[in-house]
């Protein structure tokens, strides 16, 4: 809050108590030399990604785009150039066919893996959506386990960090793919640091170089200046509706790995023999490179206001996950509210402040691929698009919501702020 004029706004016209808005402001003045650290990561990134735009000779030109089955689409080739050149992979998969971060996963595990082999989740369960991919809930149709593929899951360690000593003994020559998440999902745990990831590749390859090693990179993209690629996995895979999209890409999903691994990967998204060369972009080639060009500073907005989020409701006596002080490794702030009423209201304090739909008050309800009811505020550009400002939770104890996205930092902000002022209006909370 930089002037009287800005706080009186916010009073006048938002509603937002006095006194949540000065704790708050309290709250960021304590951030200012962790702000500048972001700052110099995301001017890093958003000289990668120019380079990566001007080595591909990018223009005008790469907004066309085909009709019909989508042969020799020069945009579509462009993006997934720009995309391996800023992963540094041999190749990418960037398409607007793959309707989610899930998908993309997906897909990537049915083109790698073949009935018989095994794979090995190693940072403990899967993210809810993938459980029926898996086949480790529900009727298991069409899943990996009904495609007689063996499924392994190790649990992190007590201090939430890869337990490669177990990772090390389940091995097995019938392993062909060692999986780690990123992000935190829906569980109670710090996101996994790119070192660790540099300690599971090396541990795998080390045992057998032919076993692939890959990261559901979702919500990580950009929040360090180096990615998974760069530290030995060999396939990110996630969704453009996340931090890649900077908030522009309307659908969409991506892979980045070899080529070889591209291609079996491309013969599952359409069908062998086809592969990658077909598919339309839809007119989309515009969104998605001017979306990765800003995605940068996208997320070092998003990453901020996680950091502001956390901030305040540490010190409004919540746990948090991770700790305001901590160095990040994707967008995600998760809040223990302890209590089903808290969720709601705080998810409905970010409905009220977004652009798009502000009037519509989420509850919880049976949201597809979803074990519990959830609740999510999510009033953006484009449907569902964590990048954006955004919260959801589970209804289930011990009642953890998450905090992610914001395309400015002073959205977010407003979007900390209203969902504290929901809480304390509704008497939830205290200063």
């Amino acid at each position: 809050m930089n002037t009287k004029k800005t706080k009186e706004f916010l009073i006048d016209n938002f509603k937002i108590s006095e006194n949540i808005i000065e704790f708050v402001q309290c709250c960021e003045d304590e951030l200012r030399e962790q702000f500048k650290e972001l700052d110099q990561i995301t001017e890093y990134n958003q000289l990668k990604v120019l380079s990566a735009f001007q080595n591909n000779r990018i223009s005008d030109n790469h907004f066309n785009w085909n009709t019909g089955y989508g042969y020799d689409d020069i945009g579509r080739d462009a993006v997934e150039r720009v995309y391996a050149d800023i992963f540094h992979t041999e190749s990418a998969l960037v398409r607007t066919q793959m309707v989610n971060g899930t998908h993309s996963i997906a897909i990537t595990l049915f083109g790698v893996l073949r009935p018989g082999d095994e794979m090995i989740y190693c940072t403990g369960g899967p993210y809810d959506t993938l459980e029926e991919v898996i086949g480790i809930r529900g009727t298991g149709m069409g899943s990996l386990i009904e495609y007689g593929i063996k499924y392994k899951q190790v649990e992190l360690g007590v201090d939430n960090n890869i337990d490669t000593e177990t990772l090390r003994s389940v091995i097995t020559d019938k392993t062909k793919l060692v999986c780690m998440q990123r992000s935190t999902g829906y569980s109670w745990r710090k996101s996994i640091e790119l070192n660790q990831m540099k300690e599971v590749a090396d541990l795998v390859h080390s045992i057998n170089p032919e076993i692939l090693v890959m990261a559901d990179n979702c919500y990580g993209e950009f929040v360090k200046d180096i990615e998974p690629t760069d530290v030995g996995v060999d396939i990110i895979a996630g969704s453009l509706i996340k931090n890649p999209g900077g908030g522009l890409a309307l659908s969409g999903g991506y892979v980045c790995a070899s080529k070889e691994i591209i291609d079996r990967i491309a013969y599952r998204l359409t069908c062998p023999g086809i592969g990658s060369e077909c598919g339309l972009t839809f007119g989309q080639t515009r969104n998605v490179l001017q979306g990765i060009f800003l995605a940068p500073r996208t997320v070092n907005s998003a990453v901020k206001a996680a950091m502001l989020c956390a901030k305040v409701f540490e010190k409004l006596g919540f746990d948090v996950c991770p700790n305001s002080n901590v160095k990040r490794n994707d967008i995600i702030q998760a809040i223990c509210l302890r209590d089903e009423d808290r969720v709601v209201a705080f998810c409905q304090g970010i409905q009220a402040a977004a652009p798009i739909d502000s009037h519509v008050v989420p509850l919880p309800w049976d949201m597809p691929g979803y074990e519990d009811k959830v609740v999510m505020a999510a009033g953006a550009f484009v449907q569902g698009a964590s990048i954006e400002l955004s919260a959801d939770a589970p209804i289930r104890e011990p009642y953890n919501v998450y905090f992610q996205g914001g395309l400015t930092y002073e959205h977010a902000k407003f979007g900390v702020l209203k969902a504290a002022d929901s809480m304390y209006k509704k008497g939830l909370l205290s200063l």
